[in-house]
């Protein structure tokens, strides 16, 4: 992190052979990016994914690597034409002026913040509940609770950006152990589930309004924008001009391990069950973990399952603390106020330890709904912003006439007008 002169960017520029070179901290990055992307919505993603049937199932699993990898590298690409050692809200008024900058960084601070609360609320039941079934001992009050959790992830957080990230790469591991656990484990109990929708062809206008609903469920599954800003940065200190390249790498590949990891945990739980059984999941609002558990009657799955949603919740949390710690920043700076970084990283931390522990003692049912109302956000800056600035900005110039350029905006377009039409309805 202190890296001086020769600065990393002349180091690269005269040794482009280095960046042939895969380093542990592209790993790290790489699991980063793995952790803050699939979390808990991955428990559910089989339910909601499932229910349309097998063909557009399929078509999904296809669309998901081309639809997260263009969207998250354009936005990483977008963040990489700024000023060395700019975040994303920095980028957004460099390119697009003070008003906008102001408006989108409040937008982005506002479309992830949620999203943070309802992982504060979430991890304190799932620690409560397990502590009361699973080990039979009573849980302290949930103020109590929530505040000792919430607590000790952002003492990890106040380790620094780098020591986060490391901590969200050691959770992937026995995170995707669990995935792949469970995903082998049901081999056995395959029916065909699923596959009973494959002989029935669906109409044409059937086929496409399931499509267009549930390409929201595997857009959002597979997010991680809340910690691309981080992630573009430390790439352009670490690897100069070589960054866009390097960046794409390790998002490359993070996007293949999450796409097979959890496309392959979908199909198995999906061939496992049957659409009725897909639908009673969804109707008692369970993750499918819960759901098997139940199903087979399994002690050691009802075990397993609030320690996998336990890690897969926390480090969803760390990875979208950096995102809407990020925000906050940017907005207490563009009110024109400039505390030192050290002081802003504390009152950031307060601030946050606070809200999210309130509303984690409080446990509103309110939370979804507001989740619901930044998903239209999140997608417009992930898809529509980047490739609006690669036509109108002149540092992504070099981007325009590309084909994922064009695939990126319709992906978007879909995911916004499927949530907007779900939220009317």
């Amino acid at each position: 992190m202190n890296e001086q002169a020769p600065s990393v960017e002349q180091r690269f520029e005269s040794t482009p052979a280095a960046l042939g070179s895969w380093a542990r901290q592209d790993t790290t990055w790489m699991l980063g990016l793995f952790g803050t992307a699939i979390g808990a919505g991955t428990l559910f993603l089989p339910i909601n994914a499932g229910l349309g049937g097998f063909w557009p199932l399929l078509i999904l699993a296809l669309l998901a690597f081309p639809m997260t990898f263009y969207a998250h590298r354009g936005l990483t690409r977008f963040v990489l034409s700024g000023r060395d050692g700019t975040d994303i809200t920095d980028v957004v008024e460099e390119h697009f002026g003070l008003s906008a900058g102001a408006l989108i960084t409040l937008l982005y601070f506002l479309a992830i913040f949620p999203i943070l609360l309802i992982y504060s609320v979430a991890l304190t039941n799932t620690v409560g509940s397990f502590m009361e079934h699973q080990l039979h001992i009573e849980p302290p009050p949930r103020a109590v609770l929530s505040f000792v959790l919430i607590l000790g992830l952002l003492a990890i957080v106040r380790c620094g950006e780098q020591a986060t990230v490391k901590v969200m790469s050691w959770l992937v591991y026995p995170f995707i152990v669990a995935l792949a656990f469970l995903a082998v484990f049901l081999i056995p109990h395959w029916n065909g589930g699923i596959l009973s929708t494959a002989t029935e062809l669906p109409s044409g206008s059937a086929f496409l309004h399931t499509l267009w609903l549930a390409i929201p469920v595997m857009v959002f599954s597979f997010n991680h924008s809340p910690i691309i800003s981080a992630f573009a940065v430390d790439q352009k200190r670490r690897y100069g001009v070589h960054a866009d390249e390097r960046s794409g790498q390790i998002l490359c590949r993070a996007h293949l391990l999450m796409v097979a990891m959890v496309m392959f945990f979908v199909f198995s739980c999906v061939l496992t069950l049957t659409p009725a059984q897909l639908a009673e999941a969804k109707a008692q609002n369970l993750s499918i973990l819960s759901y098997l558990a139940n199903h087979f009657s399994n002690p050691t799955i009802a075990f397993a399952a609030p320690l996998i949603a336990f890690i897969a919740i926390a480090k969803s949390f760390l990875g979208h603390y950096i995102g809407a710690s990020e925000g906050l920043k940017g907005l207490v700076v563009k009110t024109g106020k400039r505390p030192g970084a050290k002081a802003l990283d504390r009152m950031t931390a307060a601030f946050m330890l606070v809200i999210c522990w309130i509303v984690a003692t409080l446990n509103p049912s309110i939370l979804g709904m507001i989740e619901s109302f930044g998903g239209p956000v999140i997608a417009a800056i992930l898809f529509l912003m980047p490739m609006y600035a690669i036509r109108k900005v002149p540092a992504m110039s070099k981007y325009r006439g590309q084909m994922s350029n064009v695939f990126v905006v319709a992906v978007g377009l879909v995911a916004i007008s499927a949530l907007v039409y779900s939220l009317l309805s």
